[in-house]
């Protein structure tokens, strides 16, 4: 049986034909890119990992782009259950699923005939379902929709009516605006924990999505859904309308890991690859405004650590470009939460620090090391962690007050966890003429 899923991408709200997946299984299918893509002017490469070239790129090449759009973990598990698929088998998944995937991409089988398009309401009941069934709800929807959201937890990409209060499934190549999770069973207020997070960061002046928390009118407490505008995806005048509602334009997008070329199964740094230098490397090369770009992503790192985020991993960091494809900038910090006051988590961070990795270990020396490795002006480097050190539990405090007025309790609890067990725990002030830490 063979492979053949054609390859489009937005650009300018049109969906251009790129190139083909062609083989007879996952062990052999390679992505070439078509001659008449090549032969569009301006024309630029999907990917830093897969520049434009005549020549097919490798099985392990294409292997880990496209399988890098697809769900992981229990959610992937689950997902090729209800297709009846081995969830090995990436192919089958992303036929099925890559209608609508993060960024601009689209995959589309070659002898399917062109899906239903458009946004269907959902009702109460079904949202309320999303919020309290679990992965297996949303995996329904996400087939159902032919949707395709990278990570592990739960999560649709659904399109919001803020002004109607309305939530709609986009079904075929339609665009969704909201990326919606739900609550994980066992970890708890975990909804609750990334929102605050999230409020932390901004008030640090760090760069993220607009999110919100979206309680059903279920008496439970986990009813609720954890909401994120979508950064690849903009609404302006001149969107088109479907079903009444505007089209999103697409921007693409790619994670780390797959603008480094490496596989999902390694996106967790274990033994000194130097992730971090790899990633300020890209940035030096491609960014449009690399210094800014550096030190927007350093400033991520510093703050991962301080809220005790281990699952800071190079699939949680991405790269947005613009419209046209020719511009590349570090995207808006996403999938931010304190791991560390979950007993069940690592103590190790995703990325070496300085040599280190487990967050009791980091000290204020290691980031200093790692500015060096990264090629940052050791003295800027560290005024950015010093800054963020001494504003820190201000900002984490006035985010606390902000959500308990919204009537989320629970997050003081959070608050006191994450000064307690995060790496903000090891950052003791010194009093001294050099106002250094511990």
């Amino acid at each position: 049986m063979s492979v053949k899923l054609s390859v489009y991408i937005e650009m300018d709200g049109s969906d251009i034909y790129v190139g083909m997946l062609s083989g007879t299984n996952a062990e052999d299918t390679v992505f070439s890119y078509a001659d008449e893509y090549l032969n569009r002017k301006n024309c630029q490469p999907i990917s830093i990992s897969l520049p434009l070239t005549e020549q097919s790129f490798s099985v392990k090449q294409t292997r880990t782009y496209f399988e890098g759009l697809l769900p992981e973990g229990f959610t992937r598990k689950c997902v090729a259950k209800y297709l009846q698929a081995d969830e090995k088998d990436y192919l089958s998944i992303l036929s099925v699923l890559g209608s609508e995937c993060l960024g601009a991409i689209k995959i589309i089988p070659e002898a399917k005939s062109s899906n239903q398009v458009g946004y269907t309401r959902l009702t109460e009941q079904e949202v309320r379902c999303l919020a309290e069934e679990g992965v297996t709800e949303s995996v329904q929807l996400v087939t159902k929709a032919h949707l395709s959201l990278t990570g592990a937890s739960g999560k649709v990409g659904l399109y919001y009516d803020q002004k109607k209060v309305q939530w709609y499934l986009p079904v075929g190549t339609a665009s969704s605006t909201h990326i919606v999770k739900q609550s994980h069973v066992r970890l708890k207020k975990i909804v609750a924990n990334e929102q605050l997070c999230l409020l932390t960061a901004k008030k640090l002046g760090i760069d993220v999505p607009e999110s919100f928390i979206f309680k059903t009118e279920s008496s439970s407490d986990e009813a609720v859904l954890f909401v994120t505008k979508r950064y690849d995806r903009i609404i302006d005048d001149e969107c088109k309308k479907l079903n009444g509602l505007k089209v999103p334009f697409r921007l693409h997008q790619e994670d780390f890991s797959q603008a480094l070329g490496i596989p999902a199964e390694d996106k967790y740094e274990n033994n000194e690859q130097g992730y971090l230098q790899q990633m300020f490397a890209l940035l030096r090369k491609y960014s449009l405004d690399p210094i800014a770009d550096q030190l927007k992503l350093w400033d991520i790192v510093i703050f991962n650590y301080l809220i005790g985020n281990t699952d800071n991993h190079i699939k949680n960091l991405s790269l947005l470009y613009s419209k046209d494809l020719r511009t590349v900038c570090l995207a808006p910090a996403y999938d931010i939460i304190s791991t560390v006051i979950y007993e069940s988590s690592s103590e190790n961070m995703s990325v070496s620090i300085g040599g280190l990795y487990n967050l009791r270990e980091i000290k204020r020396e290691n980031f200093a090391k790692e500015a060096q490795k990264v090629g940052l002006g050791k003295g800027i480097a560290m005024n950015h962690f010093d800054e963020m050190v001494s504003n820190f539990e201000s900002a984490l405090n006035t985010a606390t007050r902000e959500l308990e007025k919204e009537g989320e309790l629970y997050v003081s609890e959070i608050q006191k966890q994450i000064l307690q067990n995060g790496g903000i725990a090891n950052c003791t002030k010194v009093i001294g003429e050099d106002k250094g830490w511990n």
